[in-house]
Order: structure tokens, then C-alpha cells, then sequence
């Protein structure tokens, strides 16, 4: 496993590349420096990926790496104008050894990388869950029409409107720049976002809440101590435009909650253009992520607005309570129109109401075993943040978040999970992700003061001197074996919350008993031997099946992990290997471009989202049917009944 990561090591420094550059590039223009750079770069190169994307698919222009490379330096050079106009000089205020969140971060990357790689294992591995199947096939689908428009990639299936296309974007980048496999490219952005962009984003999130670079330090080296983020995001679903659009909340926070510190020569104006700029930076990026990510980021900076309003003396008291009030009606407005636009509540509640409240203060959510150490740290970190008039604010950000949590889990309303939760379609998983966007930082806070504490009280028995660094070094070396004790550990399988039961392996294990076995792979993978070009093979996708687009470029229908709800599909799951002796067969074949064969990977099965169709599997001995190939129990038949 080792050797064949490092065989993709160029690949995943590519990716580091293609998703830190340009934007490292644009926003220094623009006066960014240090870690507040690094973190905020990947919220312009998502955003810019995405709004060239978009321009291309409107104009015609084909999705190329020259494309991009010459738009994104477009893209750049404006943002160097937009520098020279605005000149200003960010300060930001922190305290602490310059050292800190350079060792720190690279140590919370490698303890990142070291859970995710051992987690997926093989770097060519898929994740056996539905969503994969839609969102693999998107980026088959982008290369093959050279469009990566939001607009357009939903068409694959066809649709028609806005599908937010960031994370496709970029995989098929990867692709054409390295000329490496779909499933490689998708494992190595994983890695890129679940330990660079994450870690990043989260240490300079802290910092600016704490000015402290050792509490940002230790946040950099606890960023993948929970199991809810980033690793639950690339086991459940899998769900990678949430997982991108998840790593990159911290920098979207951190960067509109750092405006103040920037200090304009001249010209008043300057820093309301800055906070516009920086704001469409952020919110592009999330837009063409995930929307739902706009939620959660709305609330917090509204939190903190409303916490700056209230204690400041420029406004009268009547002003600040209207822009307050305002500031709340408008994000209520937004939230319900965000959630009620899509499909509505998917998932029932699964706790009472105290048990989700214990899961929050425990982090047990989704009945993962409670992270003790974490939890501590998070309460000490709460009590120091609320004594902190500053940071104050970061509690209620905390309790928001774990307000969240306690609704999905444990509230049933339809009210309350259409209207509150139905951006997230009510899925427990995808709320539960977001607890580290604010509990890492006062877990980091909380170790800092307990270490302080420690210390304190040594330096007091042996009567020494008071001294910074030996406490920054304590505390960074007590974040690090924390961590290594963890990973080493603490079981990450990946829990369901219905059944109350845990995955026995990772779900990027193929074997012969997965959603996707290595035969069927390996049949999906030669598919265009067997199959003549524009012919449609009908397929089960309950069975893995779907996937035969990916691997193969043939039109393997459907493309998505659902089936079709129609009285013709009902037919075909029930009825196919009947075609020749039941009419409705050969009616229900039309209605889906007469497909010319079939593929037979069983009968499927029924889980969530997954249905059985008996009716599209044991074709042998049965007329009408000629198998084609066959790998192990996996084969494929033409389909000779409805012959025309």
C-alpha cells in the first residue's frame, strides 16, 4: 500500500498545486501573507476553477488544461488589478513562536494523510457507495463532452439547471494534466482536501479567533482527531462536494472575520471594496462546492457581527439593535429558502432528545464511540472562550452548530426538517461534519490552558521563571502524542445510525461480497471490447453496475445510483427475463432507446437507496437472451427478444 501511494505522489502534488497556486498567486496581489494566504488561496482557485467552468460551457469553449491555465491567468492578473486599486496592509494581530504553525501543520498533514491512505488503502480504489457512482460517472462525462459547467454537468442524466461542480471540475483537471485514472485523481483531491485545505483553513480559523499561533499549532495537529470531519465525509454517501465544501468553511469564515485588521493608507471606501471582493471569493467557492456550506457560514459571521455590534460605541444603541435584527431576519430568510429548495427530508430522527445532547458534549454523534480526550479539551476550551469577551462569540457558534445536531437527531417536526434542516436533506451525516468546524478550535484552546495550567503550577513548586516557549513546546508535543495515540487506537468504522451497527472494513475494500467486486470491475473495465460504440447496455445499478460508464465510456444505463421511477422500469426489474413471452418487456425496453444488452451482476439488494430486481438477473437458459462475456459470477448478454 506504502509503495503504490508513493507511486502517486506526483499526482497528488499536482493536485496540492492546481488547488493552492492560482490563488496563492491572486490573493497576494491583493495583500494576503503567511498562513492567511496559504488558507485562503484554495477558496479562489475552487471559485475561479468553477466560474471558468461556467463561462466555457456558455461560450462553447472546450474544458482544456491550456483553458484553464489561460483563464485562471486572466483570473489572476484582474486580481493583481483589484490589489493595486484597494493597496492595504493586513496585520494580523498574533503572539507566539514564528516556528509553531509551520512544524504544526506539517505534522497535522502527515497524521492526516496517515488515516485517510490507510483508510482507502489502495489509491486506485472507488468507494463502494452510491453516491460515488453518480459522481464518477459526472467526471467521465465532463471529460468526454469537455464541459465542466455547473450548468451543464447534471445532463449526464438528463437534467437540466444548476448542479454545483467544483469537486468534478477539479478531478477532471487532474486527469488531463496527469493522465492518470478517474478513481486516482478523485483519491488524491481526497487527500489534498482532507488534510492540506482542512488543516490549513482550520489553523488560520483559530488564529484569528485566539491572535495565538501555538493554540493555531495545536488545532493544525488536532484537525483530524474527530471522526465526523474529514474522514466520515469519504465513507458516508460518499459525499465529496461536501467534503470540499466542509475543508474550506474555516478559511471562508477566517477571511471575512479578518477584514479588521487591515490597514488602508488612505481612502475609506478601500476596505468595504476589500470585504465585497472577499466576500464573492468565499461565497462563489461554497456555491460551486455545496450550497448547504453557506448555511452554517452565513450563521457564524452573522454571530460574530452581531457580537461586534453589540459591543461597540460608534453606533447608537438603536443602530445596532436594527442592523442586529436585520442581519438574523436576513439569514432566516435565506436559510428556509435555501432548505426548501431542494428535495426535502430523507432521514427520520434517531435519538432522544438527551442522548443527542450528550453526543454533542461527548462528540459521539451518530453513536461513534465518544471522543473522551477531545470533549475535555472542548469544554476547558468553552469556559476560556467565554471569559475571553472576544472570543466569546465562538461559544454561541459552538452551541448553533450543536443546536443543529440535537434537530436531526432527536426532533421529528416536519417544520423543523424541511425548513431548518432540509438544505442538508435532513442527513444526520452531513450536519454531524460540521461539529469540527468548531469544535477543533476550542479543543486546541482548551489543551493550550490545561498545559498552561500544568505548567503554571510546576514553575510554582520549583520556583523557575515564567517562560513562553517551554509551554509551546510542551503544548504542541502533548497535541502530537495525543494524536498518535488516536490514530494508532481508536477504531474510525464508518457507523450506521439507523441500525446502530459499524462497517466491518473500509468501504474502499473490494472483495468478492462488495457493492463493486473485482470481477465485475474488471468486466465493467472491458466493456468497450464487447460493446459496439453508441450501443446502451441496460444495467441494475443496485448491483455496482453503474459504474460501467466510468470504467469504460460505454453508455451503461442508468448512470446514477437510482433507478428511474417509472411503470417502464418497474417492469424491466420485475419482468426483463421474460422478454420473450411478455410484451410489456419489449415496450418497456423502448421507452429507454432499446438497449441492446444487459448486465447481470445479481439481483441486487436493499439497503437505503438500493433496490433488488429479479427480473434483471439469471438470463442463462432463457430465450431472447445471448451471453456476451463473463467474469467469475459478473457477465453480459444481448438482448435478442426485441430484436427490431
Amino acid at each position: 500500500m506504502i509503495l503504490a501511494w508513493a507511486a502517486q505522489a506526483p499526482v497528488v502534488l499536482v493536485v496540492a498545486l492546481v488547488v493552492f497556486v492560482p490563488g496563492v498567486v491572486a490573493l497576494a496581489t491583493v495583500g494576503l501573507r503567511g498562513l492567511a494566504l496559504l488558507a485562503a488561496a484554495p477558496l479562489f482557485s475552487v471559485a475561479a476553477t468553477s466560474i471558468l467552468a461556467l463561462v466555457y460551457g456558455a461560450v462553447g469553449i472546450p474544458w482544456s488544461v491550456s483553458g484553464w491555465v489561460w483563464g485562471m491567468l486572466i483570473l489572476v492578473i484582474a486580481a493583481g488589478a483589484v490589489g493595486w486599486v484597494l493597496r492595504g496592509k493586513y496585520r494580523e494581530p498574533r503572539s507566539g513562536p514564528s516556528w509553531a504553525v509551520p512544524t504544526a501543520l506539517t505534522t497535522g498533514v502527515v497524521i492526516g494523510i496517515w488515516r485517510l491512505v490507510d483508510y482507502i488503502a489502495d489509491p486506485d480504489a472507488i468507494s463502494q457507495t452510491n453516491d460515488a457512482v453518480f459522481h464518477m460517472n459526472a467526471v467521465r462525462f465532463i471529460l468526454e463532452n469537455t464541459d465542466a459547467s455547473s450548468l451543464h454537468v447534471s445532463g449526464m442524466i438528463g437534467g437540466n439547471g444548476f448542479y454545483p461542480a467544483a469537486w468534478h471540475a477539479i478531478v477532471s483537471l487532474i486527469v488531463l494534466l496527469t493522465g492518470t485514472s478517474i478513481p486516482i485523481a478523485a483519491n488524491a483531491l481526497t487527500i489534498v482536501i482532507g488534510t492540506m485545505v482542512w488543516s490549513i483553513g482550520i489553523a488560520w480559523l483559530t488564529r484569528v479567533l485566539t491572535s495565538s499561533d501555538v493554540v493555531a499549532g495545536i488545532a493544525a495537529i488536532l484537525s483530524g482527531a474527530l471522526q465526523t470531519f474529514p474522514l466520515l465525509m469519504f465513507q458516508w454517501g460518499v459525499l465529496f462536494p461536501n467534503a470540499l465544501s466542509i475543508a474550506l468553511l474555516p478559511s471562508a469564515v477566517a477571511l471575512v472575520i479578518s477584514l479588521r485588521p487591515w490597514q488602508d493608507l488612505a481612502l475609506r471606501w478601500r476596505p468595504i471594496a476589500r470585504s465585497v471582493v472577499f466576500l464573492c471569493v468565499a461565497l462563489a467557492a461554497l456555491v460551486f462546492s455545496q450550497p448547504a456550506a453557506l448555511l452554517p457560514w452565513a450563521a457564524l459571521l452573522v454571530l460574530w457581527a452581531t457580537a461586534q455590534l453589540l459591543t461597540t460605541s460608534a453606533l447608537s444603541r438603536f443602530w445596532r439593535w436594527g442592523l442586529v435584527s436585520a442581519a438574523w431576519a436576513a439569514l432566516a430568510v435565506m436559510w428556509v429558502a435555501l432548505s426548501r429548495v431542494t428535495s426535502g427530508s430523507h432521514w427520520p430522527p434517531f435519538r432522544g432528545k438527551l442522548e443527542a445532547l450528550l453526543d454533542v458534549i461527548l462528540n459521539g454523534q451518530l453513536r461513534i464511540p465518544i471522543a473522551v480526550g477531545v470533549s475535555v479539551f472542548m469544554v476547558v476550551g468553552l469556559v476560556v472562550a467565554w471569559r475571553a469577551v472576544r472570543m466569546r462569540w465562538f461559544v454561541f457558534a459552538w452551541l448553533l452548530v450543536s443546536g443543529l445536531y440535537v434537530l436531526v437527531a432527536a426532533v421529528g417536526a416536519p417544520l423543523i426538517r424541511v425548513n431548518v434542516l432540509g438544505a442538508w436533506y435532513a442527513d444526520p451525516y452531513r450536519i454531524a461534519a460540521l461539529a469540527p468546524l468548531v469544535v477543533i478550535p476550542l479543543a486546541a484552546l482548551g489543551l493550550h490552558a490545561l498545559v498552561g495550567l500544568i505548567a503554571g503550577f510546576v514553575r510554582r513548586r520549583a520556583g523557575g521563571s515564567e517562560t513562553e516557549r517551554p509551554v509551546a513546546i510542551a503544548a504542541l508535543l502533548s497535541a502530537v502524542v495525543f494524536m498518535v495515540v488516536l490514530v494508532l487506537v481508536r477504531p474510525v468504522a464508518m457507523p450506521s445510525f439507523i441500525e446502530a451497527t459499524f462497517d466491518e472494513e473500509s468501504r474502499y475494500v473490494a472483495d468478492a461480497d462488495s457493492f463493486l467486486s473485482p470481477d465485475e470491475r474488471a468486466l465493467l473495465e472491458s466493456l468497450d471490447e464487447y460493446v459496439e460504440p453508441g450501443a446502451r447496455v441496460l444495467s441494475n445499478p443496485s448491483t455496482g453496475a453503474g459504474f460501467g460508464y466510468l470504467f469504460s465510456g460505454v453508455d451503461v444505463f442508468p448512470r446514477t445510483w437510482s433507478t428511474p421511477r417509472s411503470e417502464a422500469w418497474a417492469v424491466l426489474a420485475a419482468s426483463l427475463r421474460d422478454a420473450s413471452t411478455d410484451p410489456a418487456v419489449c415496450e418497456a425496453l423502448a421507452a429507454f432507446s432499446d438497449p441492446e444488452y444487459v448486465l447481470d451482476f445479481g439481483i441486487g439488494d436493499v439497503t437505503p437507496g438500493r433496490y433488488e430486481s429479479e427480473g434483471m438477473t439469471d438470463f442463462a437458459g432463457r430465450p431472447g437472451f445471448e451471453k456476451v462475456a463473463e467474469v467469475g459470477d459478473a457477465s453480459l448478454w444481448r438482448i435478442t427478444a426485441c430484436a427490431r
